[in-house]
């Protein structure tokens, strides 16, 4: 397609016309979202020391940044398209299908947001707690928007979706200051009954971790096939109560041994029979 030169200038008018209206416009617009994404993060930076120093809950805390970021920078990019000349209404309109057809495509995720909405609304557990869910347990490290993570003894990360987590038991180990622990050891039935609860009794008055109160209970828990069983009722901090069974493990065994008390294994009296025909 030819076009006169009397066109040709025509349209060459219009385009330079079209850029000297639009660069202003251009460069306002990016100025705009270059000091606005700036100010952004000032804010946010803001925000953050203002929770530290107030002790602010760490996990409702990395949530509101999270929230408050990505709700800033959205105002900000509808702003710098506003004055591009983009109507809002209509990128509203685009952003509302948008946001229904990713809605749709991630119902999961969506749970598991309102999941973590839940737990941190509701604090059934926070960040440094140890607990038992779903088949797993471990330290809260922390709580994301979509997912919990656990680490383990073991140094394992373990990623709990929110959705299930908010939905299902969780057992909480630290939620109160102080833990029992019960632990049985078995004597035989031979074994003097009184002399064993008081080697028992010293073992829990010398061990460090035990607490004071509420008192330990020292009672025959249950008498079984080849032993009595002696049970322990132990109160102590969440933290020690993983170690304690061993600890006395250890001490009840060389104790036993320096007193004379035997540890039964299972065993069974055979009688033999000779019948005369």
């Amino acid at each position: 397609m030819n076009f006169s030169p009397e066109t040709l200038q025509i349209i060459s008018n219009k385009i330079l016309t079209m850029g000297l209206e639009f660069t202003p416009k251009l460069a306002s617009a990016l100025a705009v979202l270059i000091i606005g994404w700036i100010i952004i993060k000032m804010l946010i930076r803001g925000l953050s020391r203002i929770f530290d120093k107030t002790n602010f809950d760490e996990a409702l805390e990395g949530f509101i940044l999270s929230l408050a970021s990505v709700g800033l920078k959205i105002i900000l990019i509808v702003t710098v398209a506003a004055m591009l000349g983009v109507q809002t209404t209509s990128l509203a309109a685009l952003l509302g299908a948008a946001g229904l057809a990713v809605g749709l495509a991630l119902q999961g995720s969506l749970s598991n947001f309102a999941g973590g909405v839940l737990i941190l609304v509701f604090k059934p557990f926070k960040i440094g707690d140890y607990i038992e869910a779903q088949g797993h347990g471990g330290t809260v490290e922390s709580i994301q928007i979509f997912n919990t993570i656990l680490k383990t003894g073991q140094r394992k990360r373990i990623i709990l979706p929110n959705g299930k987590l908010s939905n299902d038991s969780v057992v909480n180990w630290t939620a109160k200051k102080k833990v029992r622990v019960d632990m049985t050891f078995g004597i035989g039935y031979n074994d003097d009954i009184d002399k064993t609860r008081k080697i028992l009794q010293k073992l829990v008055d010398d061990e460090t971790v035990i607490l004071d109160i509420p008192a330990t209970q020292i009672f025959i828990g249950n008498l079984g096939d080849s032993s009595v069983d002696m049970l322990i009722r132990a109160w102590t901090k969440p933290d020690d109560s993983w170690t304690l069974p061993f600890i006395m493990n250890e001490k009840v065994k060389k104790a036993f041994d320096k007193a004379g008390i035997s540890i039964p294994f299972p065993q069974r009296d055979i009688h033999l029979y000779n019948e005369k025909k």
